[in-house]
């Protein structure tokens, strides 16, 4: 059944893809400073265009998360959301806000921004992914606590579910952990600590909730398969993720002044994140081959189960491949560190975002899936994309390899520039595979504008 209130969803996913189209361009800007060093300088150096690049990312997967709470908590609920006019009136602040943040990185010297936006009051600024001015940061805080007053309104008055409770769970535990993006201490290792309880524990923790949350009900949707049946996968998952992530944040402690236990702590049981990424790709093939129904919507499912592959491989094999503290203490900061978090950020979130909104972006537009023409270029999107992201991977890990053994492990080691002119062949790979994913990323964009050969009423 569907709920009129669910059509704030819309807007919501727009604005996601429309800002991760701007995601892109920057990260191909960054792609090619990284080999024409003076490129678009001094007018957009690479500090610049990599704090846009990253806070995109961020902004355009919450308006994602956003998007898909308030699609699908009315439907899991049996009712309808508690108020829609506030779930627009906060898509309009966020985005709003949003865009001020990133024309005041684009237009303002950085600190002269802090100067202006309150950082002398409370110094939150200068921190990696956390570069937000103080008053964007409270204004994320207050859009958070309304999005999860509205949220949490509609669930108690209507049905719980498994996948619903999850999702709420995930989605406070972000805004909570985020309130430690506030705490700026003088002490470095603290600092570290503070910064790491944020960042860590949002794409290692809760998110993974949330990721949990998303594949299950896309699941349940297009295969018919029982509830009861999701729901047992879905405990099992979100156990070993809270176990094994939340210990695990100790692989990131290891060279920033913490006690050396956590060497011990945090390799074994980041040793065992990969696990719960295996559980859900087991998971989602599972219940595809079970399902009950052949849904229309071919190209959700597509989505759904290169969700779970993609998310085993980035985050499970390429984090576990750094992880030890052996290992990581060659290759920590290096190109092998960059090449995980770009598969991992997209196998984990930005195709269970892009998941959710090619199953509920027909429904919202009164059809049960989008014409098969339709289908057949968002499922050319998606194979563009996700082998334009495995080559990215595979390009920053052999320069990645190279690096480590040129500049930290040779008898004769490098300098950092000697060593960035070795490997600069590998940049440049990176870049041509990252022409093509947003070749892939604008045809799965067209495929939303291609008409219909007929029109399916909703189920």
């Amino acid at each position: 059944m569907q709920y009129t209130s669910q059509a704030v969803a819309k807007p919501y996913f727009v604005a996601a893809i429309g800002l991760f189209v701007g995601q892109i361009l920057f990260g191909l800007i960054m792609g090619l400073q990284y080999v024409v060093g003076d490129f678009l300088f001094p007018a957009l150096p690479f500090n610049v265009a990599r704090m846009v690049h990253t806070n995109l990312l961020i902004v355009w997967l919450l308006f994602g998360f956003m998007g898909a709470a308030y699609y699908m908590v009315p439907e899991e609920s049996e009712t309808e959301l508690w108020s829609p006019r506030l779930a627009l009136v906060l898509f309009w602040v966020f985005l709003a806000a949003g865009a001020l943040t990133i024309l005041g990185y684009l237009f303002v010297p950085y600190a002269r921004l802090a100067e202006m936006t309150g950082n002398d009051i409370l110094a939150t600024m200068g921190r990696e992914f956390l570069e937000q001015p103080l008053i964007t940061k409270i204004g994320i805080v207050v859009v958070a606590l309304a999005f999860l007053f509205n949220i949490t309104m509609t669930m108690l008055r209507g049905r719980k579910t498994a996948i619903s409770m999850v999702l709420l769970l995930g989605l406070w535990g972000l805004a909570i952990f985020f309130l430690f993006s506030f705490v700026n201490p003088h002490n470095l290792v603290r600092d570290k600590f503070y910064w790491w309880w944020v960042v860590h524990l949002w794409v290692e923790g809760v998110w993974e909730l949330i990721l949990g949350a998303l594949l299950a009900f896309v699941l349940i949707k297009v295969t018919g398969v029982d509830r009861e049946v999701i729901e047992k996968w879905l405990y099992v998952i979100i156990t070993l993720t809270l176990v094994t992530g939340i210990i695990g944040t100790g692989h990131h402690y290891y060279w920033i002044g913490a006690p050396e236990y956590w060497q011990w702590w945090g390799s074994i049981f980041s040793a065992l994140e990969p696990i719960p990424f295996f559980a859900m790709t087991v998971f989602a093939f599972n219940m595809v081959n079970r399902r009950r129904r052949e849904h229309p919507n071919r190209a959700a499912t597509l989505w759904a189960l290169g969700t779970g592959v993609m998310a085993f491989l980035g985050a499970g094999v390429w984090g576990f491949l750094h992880t030890l503290a052996p290992v990581n203490f060659y290759t920590h900061g290096s190109q092998i560190t960059a090449a995980h978090g770009h598969m991992a950020f997209y196998g984990a979130y930005v195709m269970v975002v892009l998941c959710i909104i090619s199953y509920a972006m027909p429904i919202l537009r009164g059809r049960a899936a989008n014409s098969n023409k339709a289908q057949v270029m968002e499922m050319w999107a998606f194979w563009l994309m996700t082998i334009a992201m495995v080559f990215i991977t595979l390009f920053l890990t052999a320069a990645g390899i190279l690096q480590v053994w040129l500049q930290r492990v040779s008898d004769t080691p490098l300098s950092f520039m000697a060593t960035q002119d070795q490997i600069s062949l590998f940049y440049w790979m990176r870049e041509a595979s990252g022409v093509i994913f947003l070749i892939g990323l604008l045809i799965y964009l067209a495929s939303f504008f291609v008409k219909g050969d007929k029109k399916a009423v909703a189920a």
